[in-house]
């Protein structure tokens, strides 16, 4: 498997940070951005003050493919609170409804859980950044103004119980982009006559990352700035997804100015990773016969 050389542009790359609760997901970018003394940098898909576990955080050119992890799978372990409903669909926000949990089996529940895997239309939490009218519908709900709100296709891959304890249910999710684990929670409740909430939440992958590979936000800020940078990953690591195109130095030096190439051996077909001799290029667009032109190049120290 071929991967750039971060080595040679310490001021680009990705970093895996596993985020604390209690701190937006802005806030511990600020802080890895401090530590690292980088300034061109995004997360790619945000985790709530409530939520831990992996944040992928793009820096410098690597933030040229934070789109694909935008779009990538997210998997979760959640904690679901039976018998009450809050205006927020998760614990931060004022319970607005309390309901007698009934007795439930694990069948009962498997039978609930089931309705909620594959393909399904899901209506997003009104405390949520979405916009409505040009406005965010977290400041609608701020003012006290709940508006309907268009569901949403989102894909459930895998809704696992974990375990249960008492009103407790732990859950491990695995879903696609858009997907609100809070609105999953309010809507399992439903579903199970009683009503729930999101009480807690660990992000534990996105696509390909794991959390398992993450440093720490309070073991981060002890390093030296050389140390902090050394575990940045090369930014097409978050491309494994995609076929790889190796290219000679004349060819690579072509796509580098913009031209589109012919004729290369590979006959890959839609978006690859291209490498020259010696390093990652970029994002490219095979068109299955040969055809090769630049999609989204990332511009790398000379080795």
């Amino acid at each position: 498997m071929l991967f750039g050389d971060v080595s040679v542009m310490s001021e680009s790359g990705i970093l895996l940070l596993d985020k604390p609760v209690g701190l937006s997901s802005n806030a511990a970018l600020g802080r890895a951005k401090r530590v690292l003394g980088l300034r061109k940098a995004g997360h790619t898909g945000t985790l709530d003050p409530l939520a831990s576990g992996l944040l992928v955080l793009c820096f410098g050119e690597a933030t040229k493919v934070a789109g694909f992890l935008l779009d990538s799978d997210k998997t979760y372990l959640a904690e679901v609170f039976l018998g009450a409903t809050t205006e927020t669909d998760d614990a931060e926000g004022e319970i607005v409804r309390r309901r007698p949990v009934p007795v439930l089996d694990d069948d009962r529940i498997e039978s609930a859980l089931a309705r909620f895997r594959g393909p399904i239309e899901q209506v997003p939490p009104m405390y949520s950044a979405l916009k409505q009218g040009g406005e965010r519908l977290y400041r609608l709900a701020r003012r006290g103004e709940v508006v309907e709100r268009p569901p949403r296709p989102v894909v459930i891959h895998e809704l696992q119980l974990q375990s249960r304890q008492g009103e407790r249910l732990r859950l491990a999710v695995r879903c696609s982009k858009g997907t609100y684990i809070r609105s999953l929670a309010r809507d399992l409740g439903e579903a199970l006559g009683c009503g729930a909430h999101l009480s807690a939440l660990r992000r534990t992958r996105s696509a390909p990352f794991d959390v398992a590979d993450a440093v720490t936000l309070e073991a981060l800020p002890a390093l030296e700035r050389d140390a902090a940078r050394s575990l940045l990953q090369p930014a097409d690591r978050a491309l494994v997804h995609l076929p790889a195109v190796r290219l000679s130095e004349e060819s690579a030096a072509r796509l580098l100015m913009g031209q589109r190439l012919a004729h290369l051996a590979e006959q890959a077909s839609g978006l690859v990773r291209v490498y020259g001799p010696d390093k990652f290029l970029g994002i490219g667009e095979a068109d299955g016969a040969g055809g090769l032109k630049p999609k989204r190049l990332i511009r790398t120290a000379a080795t």
